[in-house]
This record gives structure tokens, C-alpha cells and sequence, in this order.
């Protein structure tokens, strides 16, 4: 058994899927997906148009969350039995019209930064579809640039997603994407961001979270939303509706967390990140996780 499961300690009726996967018990950022990298995409550099705002790429964004979304979020519900619910609810919902009733009570004025644990294919869709992010184009993603060289290319780019620029392409490909993202929260964007950075699926503790959404939440004065992405076991008609190996999905979304932007940056930042891992762990139905909040 991997010691991180050992040592995890989970609330009564809280499922955790049986381990599958050899992870790694002292590398929470390894990268255990390799996707085959085969399709063309142009250098992702400081001449990349990180704010795109031709017709092409605005109908696609439209396509992306008016029909792909959506549907998508439909296709989840059959193969993984996708449902959420507010945190301290008892129902689970499949519409998201009670969650986008609950956020009215927040501040978003200056748009929110979302955030979950990497754990399947589908929880950046799975998540956007709890929070009822349809019919909107004002969401972006920072996203791991090779992976817009892979057959996920169209649905990344459809869903706001950004490519990070590699440290190879310098100080200049860096500076340019940082004033993209000036450029969106200038206009209320949202952000969604998996402080795991690697995806690894079916885990259940929740691993170190790098400090890059926090950093913005504290630059953007823009509060976190934790969005635990859990499972419960594959009952009933979903044992013929989804691979038997792996288990249905669930979102639990947590209340804002507020940066306090009065406060020196590096403690706010390590306050919002230590905050959030702890926010996760719960709605993640975790008494005891096994990882540190950061490395």
C-alpha cells in the first residue's frame, strides 16, 4: 500500500477508490500522464497571441461553453454519474442553477479564481459544469503548453485554455503572458487553476499546492473558490454505463477565501495557500491528509 494512503485518514462514509497506480510517495509533482505529443501548434513564445480577440477564436470560445460544455457535462453524467452540491448541503444537485444561486450572496466584481484537485480527464469539465459556466466566454487557463500539441488541443482552446510558456522561451514569452493575464483580469475574467499541477488520476490525498493561483488571487485582489472533486463507488446501472475500474464523480464547492491585500505579499500568499489546502481537504471528506500544504 502507498504510504500516503497509510497515513490518510478520511471522514465516515467518505469512498477512496482502490489504489491502481504505483504513485510516488516523495514527488507530489510528477508527471504520471504522458499524453503522445503529435499535433502542430505554434511556439508558444512572446510573439504568442495569449489575448486573442479575433472572430475565429471568440466563436470558438462561444462553441466551447454554449454547446461543448454543456454537453460534455451531460456525457459526464451518464459514464461518471456526475453530481455537486454546496458545502454543508445534504441534497447533491445535477442542475446548476442552485449553486449559481448560492455564489449571488459573494463579491465577484473582480471575477474569481477557481481551484480543484487533478485528479481524472474530466474535472477541469466536471467542475465548470457544477459552478454552471455556461453560455460565457469570461473564463481563462493557464495551462502546460505541450499538452495543446495533443489530440486535447481543439477542447483546451475551446475552454479559455493559455498555454505557460516554458523558462526556455525566456523572460520575454514570460512577461508577455503575465500582461495577458493583467489584460483579462482588467476585464473581470475568471481563472481556474490546479495548484497540483500534475494530474493524477483517481488519488484521493490531496498533494502540495504550488503557489501560482495564489500569487494571482493576492495580485488580482480575486478570492479563491475550493472545488473538491470526490467519488463514491460504481453502483447500479453505472457498472454497464462506464469503465468498471474507475469510480463516479462528485463536486463539493466551498465558500470564497478573501486575499487581505493590506497584508505583506509572501504572508498572504502562504496564508490563501494554506487556507485553500485545508479547505480542500474537507470538502474532500479528509480528517488527516498525508501531504504537506506546500514543499
Amino acid at each position: 500500500m502507498n504510504k500516503r494512503y497509510q497515513d490518510l485518514r478520511v471522514t465516515s462514509g467518505t469512498y477512496v477508490p482502490p489504489v491502481q497506480t504505483d504513485f510516488p510517495d516523495d514527488d507530489p509533482y510528477a508527471k504520471l500522464h504522458c499524453p503522445v505529443y503529435d499535433r502542430d501548434y505554434p511556439p508558444v513564445d512572446a510573439s504568442y497571441p495569449y489575448v486573442d480577440d479575433s472572430l475565429p477564436n471568440r466563436l470558438r470560445l462561444f462553441w466551447g461553453f454554449s454547446v461543448i460544455l454543456p454537453l460534455l457535462g451531460i456525457i459526464l453524467r451518464i459514464k461518471y454519474g456526475l453530481r455537486w452540491k454546496v458545502e454543508g448541503e445534504t441534497r447533491w444537485h445535477r442542475s446548476p442553477l442552485s449553486v449559481q444561486r448560492w455564489l449571488r450572496q459573494f463579491d465577484f466584481s473582480r471575477g474569481a479564481i477557481t481551484i480543484g484537485n487533478h485528479c481524472y480527464r474530466h474535472d477541469c469539465a466536471s467542475i465548470l459544469n457544477a459552478l454552471g459556466f455556461y453560455f460565457r466566454t469570461d473564463l481563462r487557463i493557464p495551462m502546460f503548453a505541450p499538452n495543446f500539441r495533443t489530440r486535447d488541443q481543439f477542447y483546451l482552446r475551446i475552454v479559455g485554455g493559455i498555454p505557460i510558456p516554458a523558462p526556455e522561451e525566456g523572460l520575454s514569452a514570460m512577461k508577455a503572458f503575465n500582461g495577458a493575464f493583467d489584460e483579462f483580469h482588467h476585464r473581470g475574467y475568471w481563472f481556474h487553476i490546479f495548484p497540483e499541477a500534475k494530474r493524477w488520476d483517481w488519488y484521493k490525498p490531496v498533494r502540495p499546492f504550488q503557489k501560482g493561483a495564489f500569487t494571482m488571487a493576492y495580485k488580482y485582489g480575486k478570492p479563491i473558490i475550493p472545488c473538491a472533486v470526490t467519488y463514491r463507488p460504481r453502483t447500479g446501472i453505472w457498472r454497464w454505463l462506464g469503465p468498471q475500474d474507475e469510480p463516479l464523480t462528485q463536486v463539493v464547492i466551498g465558500a470564497p477565501i478573501y486575499p487581505d491585500t493590506t497584508q505583506p505579499r509572501a504572508a498572504e500568499v502562504e496564508r490563501l495557500l494554506t487556507a485553500s489546502h485545508h479547505a480542500l481537504c474537507r470538502l474532500a471528506g479528509i480528517e488527516h491528509n498525508s501531504w504537506p500544504c506546500s514543499l
